[in-house]
């Protein structure tokens, strides 16, 4: 009998960690969206004095024919901008962070001493024009939805492809609950290193995409590097598919081949 009730209880368990990490299971519909577009660049084709997240990198990005990997803040005033990091020291040598400045101020920056300035979303759209798919990482810790509803606004009459992704499982069920037509990524990793040093139980259950419950993710973005992570494994099992970051060298992209269906990528040439 002790055996039988053990049983059930590892069963139980088991079905209830299944549960938390399965994805959509619309693989068909996540595959056709990266079929036409397997290589992603990074912030946009960035190096050799071209700053990343600007509109020259993504001139450059739709040149050579690559989709685009983005990030959108939103600023002080409401308006949403393209940029990556949570401050701007590092692109433009400044205290604070986007949502701490208006747009007028942001204007008056320089992305790394270059002559570009912090896109508008609106900006790159426009820019882009539909000619090549787009990764949209929306940016932020809370679970203040205004960022995916200021995306999705912007979206409304843009005429490429596009899907969604967040490491923020608020922003992903916004999309799922509002959007639900609109390919969703959760962004994972092993939460490692600068930029996650937030609460060991929240990088637990994010690195092992425990929460998946709440946003049934489309697609896996995944770090290339973690790719061994079990629950990342049995997700991409039960029909997630899998999208890898960041290849920066031959040996990623080596490491990237038989287990990413995309892969974002950060160089000049692939």
């Amino acid at each position: 009998m002790i055996w039988i009730v053990l049983g059930g209880i590892l069963l139980f368990f088991v079905l209830l960690f299944l549960f938390l990490i399965a994805p959509s299971g619309r693989k068909r519909k996540t595959r056709d969206f990266f079929h036409s577009h397997r290589f992603f660049a990074h912030r946009g084709l960035h190096g050799d004095g071209i700053p990343e997240n600007s509109l020259a990198a993504f001139e450059r990005a739709c040149a050579a024919g690559y989709g685009i990997e983005l990030d959108v803040h939103v600023t002080r005033d409401g308006k949403t901008v393209v940029f990556h990091d949570d401050t701007l020291m590092r692109m433009c040598g400044v205290e604070g962070s986007i949502e701490d400045h208006t747009l007028e101020e942001l204007r008056a920056l320089r992305l790394a001493e270059t002559d570009e300035g912090i896109p508008t979303f609106e900006e790159v759209l426009s820019l882009v024009g539909g000619r090549v798919p787009l990764i949209i990482e929306e940016k932020g810790t809370t679970s203040d939805p205004t960022v995916c509803a200021l995306t999705a606004e912007a979206l409304k009459t843009y005429p490429g492809d596009w899907c969604i992704e967040s490491f923020n499982p608020f922003y992903v069920r916004y999309w799922k609950k509002h959007h639900p037509e609109v390919v969703r990524g959760i962004l994972s990793c092993r939460m490692k290193g600068e930029g996650f040093a937030g609460s060991a139980v929240k990088n637990f259950l994010l690195q092992n995409l425990l929460l998946n419950f709440l946003t049934r993710p489309d697609f896996l973005a995944y770090e290339i590097h973690g790719k061994g992570n079990l629950s990342f494994r049995i997700a991409r099992a039960l029909g997630g598919c899998p999208v890898g970051w960041t290849a920066k060298c031959t040996e990623d992209f080596t490491l990237a081949k038989d287990t990413f269906y995309a892969v974002i990528f950060e160089r000049t040439r692939i």
